[in-house]
């Protein structure tokens, strides 16, 4: 799920949808007016997911696409080879995660262990140990 905004009001750290994959945006430069168009902003972002780099080019006044993230607490139930357990502290549902990048927050996960995860578009980021 998202919601249109207008890529004036983006700003650096949010997140914003490139190529229908939800990104962080890491720099934003606008240039001025012309005599014969509008303000653009070029938008750098790196895929939350992906971690791929991707920019784009837009009118100040255009719509971009800002993922909707929602935030929630989670308890690690059981670490497979190919994933990891997670319940919801909330709704108590069990689902499957993939490991995380960092190597940092993929050694302080085991069983038991409080976590932080991010559902954006259907997938799911772990992004932190309480």
């Amino acid at each position: 799920m998202s919601k249109p905004v207008d890529v004036g009001s983006l700003r650096v750290g949010g997140y914003m949808l490139v190529d229908n994959e939800p990104c962080r945006i890491v720099d934003i430069t606008k240039s001025k007016p012309g005599k014969h168009g509008s303000a653009k902003a070029r938008i750098v972002a790196i895929g939350v997911f992906d971690g791929v780099k991707r920019s784009i080019v837009k009118p100040v006044d255009a719509n971009a696409e800002v993922p909707i993230i929602e935030k929630r607490s989670g308890q690690v139930y059981a670490v497979t080879p190919s994933s990891i357990q997670i319940m919801d502290l909330e709704t108590y549902e069990y689902f499957d995660a993939p490991y995380p990048e960092e190597e940092e927050l993929k050694a302080k996960i085991a069983a038991g262990v409080e976590i932080e995860y991010w559902r954006i578009m259907g997938k799911i980021k772990i992004v932190r140990t309480k």
